[in-house]
């Protein structure tokens, strides 16, 4: 039997020295992304020097510290992203599968990248209530109908064409202001989030 440690270095081969150079891109010490992810620096030098294999919840902390992805990280190629994302076409129009507290989302941007773009209708007096605090930012520009957007102390009403752009450490409540709800699109920014989870009506069904 090999003993502890024995035979690990080749289990994710390049994963260590990737680990160190994208630390070092950031201009991060090690004492400062070890706090980040919340290793030791001990622990995270033998990570980047091979010692030690790190598990999947590590590669995940690791992989939002440094802005990227697992798959990057243990140097998988991602496939082409395609630039043009076209409109849905008439057998596409409806919702697909269950509403979740009546939010709608529609995919207006490519996946996979650091900024994720919606399209989302908001319905009357659903989650309007909920207030957010999470790292990132967050812009939105209403289409249709009016939203309340209340951040911290202040309270806001947008109509068509008003955007809003903010940091998601703000605490946010958003909020349609008519029984006709309404229609925005909406970018945000969550590759440092612990929980990838969409701003506007968590857990809601993506279109």
């Amino acid at each position: 039997m090999n003993p502890p440690g024995a035979g690990t270095s080749d289990e994710l081969p390049g994963v260590a020295p990737r680990l160190r150079d994208l630390r070092r891109g950031r201009g991060l010490t090690l004492e400062s992304a070890a706090g980040r992810a919340g290793l030791s620096p001990a622990h995270l030098s033998r990570l980047e020097t091979g010692r030690r294999q790190p598990s999947l919840p590590m590669l995940l902390g690791l992989a939002r510290i440094y802005g990227t992805t697992v798959s990057e990280l243990l140097g998988e190629m991602p496939p082409e992203r395609d630039a043009i994302i076209r409109g849905a076409g008439p057998t596409e129009a409806g919702p697909v599968g269950p509403e979740a507290g009546g939010w709608l989302y529609r995919q207006a941007g490519g996946a996979g990248r650091a900024m994720q773009a919606l399209r989302v209708r908001v319905p009357y007096g659903a989650e309007g209530d909920l207030v957010r605090v999470h790292p990132g930012e967050e812009w939105l520009y209403v289409l249709e109908g009016g939203l309340r957007v209340v951040l911290g102390e202040s309270v806001h009403d947008l109509g068509p064409g008003d955007s809003a752009h903010f940091d998601s450490l703000t605490p946010h409540r958003i909020g349609a202001l008519d029984a006709d709800g309404a229609s925005l699109l909406f970018v945000h920014t969550l590759l440092q989030s612990p929980v990838a989870e969409l701003c506007p009506g968590s857990g809601a069904h993506r279109l």
